[in-house]
């Protein structure tokens, strides 16, 4: 049985590899901020200077790579949220959490897309994402419902696609950096059963 469990285990990753897995994050990362989630992935290998096939070793397929992409910033979503929970007024808290969700998903171009498509395929890399970002918020929301802010028939999968939907619309509208956040406000005002 000790046989079956070391094999079950990863392996760590060679010096050469673990460099090939770094450089190709960090050329997706730029790749994506430049040309957003759609750039090409044999652009991306031959930026850090390696074969496509080293690329899908590493990465599966681009959801797998978006999603080792963005994982440090959503570890700092998720660090936010938890210093939220502790914040006296909990709308204001979600308020401020929301904000984080649609500044996340404006970052790269297509992100928004791809974490509303997470929201309904739980087998996904970006799943690795979106489900903790949903946790979070749920308790987030459940705080702000439990104080009379936010009406109780709101659900955190809901207030998710529709921070996504917003990024998305902004996303489409480069020329109006204030949207996003007229677009949460009037989306806010609609879910509170009192003012924040």
């Amino acid at each position: 049985m000790a046989t079956d469990a070391a094999q079950t285990s990863p392996r760590p990753m060679r010096a050469d590899a673990r460099r090939n897995y770094e450089r190709l994050l960090t050329e997706a990362r730029t790749a994506f901020t430049e040309h957003g989630t759609d750039a090409s992935l044999e652009d991306i290998a031959r930026r850090a200077e390696v074969g496509i096939g080293t690329l899908y070793r590493h990465f599966p397929n681009r959801t797998a790579l978006m999603s080792a992409v963005f994982q440090g910033e959503v570890d700092g979503i998720l660090a936010r949220s938890r210093e939220l929970l502790a914040a006296p007024e909990p709308c204001r808290a979600l308020v401020a959490w929301l904000r984080a969700i649609v500044a996340h998903a404006s970052t790269y171009r297509g992100l928004s897309r791809a974490l509303m498509a997470a929201q309904t395929d739980e087998g996904s890399a970006m799943s690795r994402c979106s489900l903790p970002l949903r946790e979070a918020g749920r308790e987030l929301l459940a705080r702000a419902q439990r104080s009379g802010a936010i009406s109780p028939d709101v659900d955190i999968v809901d207030l998710m696609q529709l921070t996504n939907a917003i990024a998305l619309a902004a996303e489409q509208s480069p020329d109006d950096p204030e949207l996003a956040d007229r677009l949460l406000t009037l989306t806010l005002t609609g879910l509170k059963a009192r003012p924040c």
